[in-house]
């Protein structure tokens, strides 16, 4: 039940009341960032009739394609076809790569920043010979190059099933980025992410992994245009960060401190490809205007409270962040239902979609928070609470 300024909400005792803050007062911006760049990863909206864990589901263009348009009107751009549209975790190759054409379609049309995430999804899963591994990149990469898009080099679970040590990564990406005729950003997504690729680079120490992946920037230098790393390890971003070579950007997908990352320090800062940036998009534009502006403080002032939020949305099994990002989209108002490619929303609970709510509530996520109440009571009453 809502009244003018509360709703009731689940919760581990029943249920609880909690008071609708007044949205955030927040100065966005039109154009793209200019002191960082700044990429949200987008997540895909299917057709709610089709939806289950047991079958392929139809995406729903009109609205998938709305939410990246919103994503540009804001100055940000789309990291597209990656985890956050769950690719490999209900996205298959075949729909990444038209989803990947038509946002570069879209992204044409209004002066929209874009990259595209390939990888080597139309193998089988499992092991693979190193020349299929290859080949499989170097198919995805034509598609998406001849269209004048940019890649992002997804890691492969492939390859992490079938490379035996650090060498042979190495050579499956010499093969790769020579091929390459615009700069690439590779990716290191840890196994928090993705479990399957636990070990990638060739070593479970990370450190030893860092080496191999400094050795492979170092040799192509000229081939890569940053890095996104999502270790959830800030120390160890800024440390690598501070190895690369000049011109080679660091692009954080740590969802756990982004805004001390990209704020940076005396000696650098990271750049954005995050999945937290399609939770908090207002946040994060209005947040990049004020660094632009050279207003550091008023960058941190917008941007620190969304960490709780984004932290509780990432939070393990960290796979499943996808359905807080889902969620906040249809409570916001930018879908119409809340229904996820293969009925992946079932990887969280109702209490945890309870708090997610709360959380962004709290800090005055929507623009209109009775319409997200609205949405919310619908939800939850149509569950039974």
């Amino acid at each position: 039940m809502i009244t003018a300024s509360t709703v009731r909400i689940p919760s581990a005792e029943g249920t609880r009341t909690i008071t609708l803050a007044e949205p955030a007062a927040l100065q966005t911006a039109f154009a793209p960032t200019s002191s960082r760049i700044a990429f949200a990863a987008g997540h895909v909206v299917p057709d709610a009739r089709t939806a289950s864990a047991g079958a392929a589901t139809r995406i729903d263009w009109e609205q998938t394609l709305r939410v990246r348009h919103r994503l540009w009107e804001l100055g940000l751009g789309v990291a597209e076809s990656m985890d956050t549209a769950q690719r490999g975790m209900g996205l298959g190759a075949v729909a990444a790569l038209e989803l990947g054409k038509r946002t570069l379609t879209e992204a044409a049309a209004v002066g929209g920043r874009v990259v595209v995430g390939i990888t080597t999804d139309q193998l089988p899963p499992g092991p693979a010979p190193l020349t299929a591994i290859a080949q499989a990149y170097l198919e995805q990469l034509d598609v998406i190059e001849s269209m004048g898009g940019s890649v992002v080099l997804m890691a492969s679970r492939n390859l992490a099933h079938s490379a035996k040590h650090a060498q042979e990564y190495v050579t499956v990406y010499d093969t790769v980025l020579q091929a390459a005729t615009r700069p690439v950003i590779l990716h290191w997504l840890g196994a928090m992410f993705d479990p399957e690729l636990e070990g990638y680079w060739g070593s479970a120490d990370l450190d030893i992994a860092v080496g191999t992946v400094l050795e492979l920037i170092g040799r192509h230098a000229e081939s890569v245009a940053g890095i996104k790393v999502s270790l959830l390890d800030a120390e160890r971003e800024i440390a690598l960060r501070r190895r690369l070579p000049d011109g080679v950007r660091l692009f954080t997908g740590d969802d756990f401190n982004y805004a001390e990352l990209i704020a940076g320090d005396s000696q650098g800062h990271s750049d954005a490809l995050l999945g937290a940036f399609a939770a908090i998009p207002r946040f994060a534009s209005a947040a990049l205007a004020r660094l632009d502006a050279g207003d550091e403080a008023g960058f941190r002032s917008i941007l620190d409270p969304t960490v709780p939020l984004s932290r509780r949305i990432f939070k393990a099994p960290t796979q499943y962040y996808k359905a807080g990002v889902a969620w906040l989209s249809f409570l916001s108002g930018a879908q119409e239902q809340f229904r996820m490619l293969r009925g992946f929303e079932s990887g969280r609970s109702v209490l945890h979609l309870s708090d997610v709510f709360a959380e962004a509530i709290s800090i005055g996520l929507f623009e209109d928070p009775q319409a997200a109440a609205d949405r919310a009571s619908r939800y939850f009453t149509g569950l039974g609470f």
